[in-house]
């Protein structure tokens, strides 16, 4: 098959995948031949996610590509989101990579709220800004910086530029496509005293860091709103191979009155599909965190968080 006609068929797949009603086909086609072409062929587009923010992707990259072909990033967060944030609030987003969360929470909170988009990676918080601008997001302020529980410089690796978003401070002895170094601060040092206070969630997503940004966070834990609520990206194998425990971070957190919930994050393809058109709701935790989990920490004491 030529090349012009290769491109043609993953257009009008991504065509389907994106704008047809239902969910026939769609997993197959996106997981045996659109994920796979669109990485090994990369698109350089400025593209619209599923509300119609605007965002420059590569499509190398995993959650570029994702936006790029899906429209959406984590269909289950963003849902949840949505039903989360209300004019006047603030997001605080640890690990905001090329600012998803941030352009949509920014869009939510509107020009009353505020959003504080934290990223270490240099080419990250550029493609940040960037897509602040292309989406007029004037109430978000962009930080080039890591979070730690203190002050010290962090050395970041990327293993692979398949997945651009998995730069961590965690010891990697392989190949590397990327060294950068950073200066790391606790986030109670990092926010103003108004963001913690109108917190409505804070978002951390630092690829096995996560210990060290609650310990960070800790000492404004009091200080947040009643109703704040925590989504974190729990690693244990990355955190362990930095000295740190999942159940240190639940303790630390329950501590404070917080719950915590699971919402799922399946980043196959094939799921993406039936994921937007059905996402769910956190549901309770109560097991032991075996392997990767977001969880989001509640105040509210149920069973799942609507």
């Amino acid at each position: 098959m030529s090349k012009p006609m290769s491109q043609a068929l993953v257009t009008l797949g991504r065509r389907y995948v994106r704008d047809a009603p239902g969910t026939l086909g769609k997993a197959a086609l996106a997981a045996r031949y659109l994920n796979p072409r669109l990485g090994a062929e990369p698109r350089r587009r400025v593209t619209r996610d599923r509300s119609g923010a605007r965002f420059a992707v590569d499509t190398q990259d995993l959650i570029q590509r994702y936006l790029y072909l899906f429209g959406v990033w984590e269909p289950h967060m963003t849902h949840w989101l949505r039903r989360r944030l209300r004019p006047g609030d603030t997001f605080i987003d640890v690990g905001a990579n090329i600012g998803v969360f941030s352009v949509l929470a920014s869009r939510l909170v509107g020009g009353t709220g505020h959003v504080v988009a934290i990223e270490a990676s240099p080419a990250f918080h550029r493609r940040l800004l960037q897509n602040a601008d292309l989406n007029h997001c004037d109430n978000i302020r962009a930080l080039n910086a890591a979070v730690s529980d203190e002050r010290r410089t962090l050395t970041f690796v990327l293993a692979s530029s398949d997945n651009m978003g998995a730069n961590s401070i965690v010891p990697y002895d392989g190949p590397a496509e990327s060294v950068f170094e950073m200066e790391a601060a606790p986030l109670s040092d990092i926010l103003e005293p108004d963001e913690v206070a109108t917190a409505r969630v804070i978002k951390i997503d630092v690829e096995g860091a996560e210990g060290g940004a609650v310990r960070g966070l800790a000492p404004v834990l009091g200080d947040l709103r009643p109703d704040v609520e925590i989504a974190i990206e729990v690693t244990p194998e990355r955190m362990a191979q930095l000295g740190d425990s999942a159940d240190e971070l639940l303790d630390t957190l329950r501590a404070h009155g917080f719950h915590p919930y699971r919402l799922p994050t399946e980043y196959a393809p094939g799921s993406y599909p039936r994921a937007i058109q059905h996402p769910v709701a956190p549901v309770r935790w109560r097991q032991p965190i075996t392997g990767e989990t977001e969880l989001i920490f509640s105040r509210r004491d149920a069973e799942t968080l609507g």
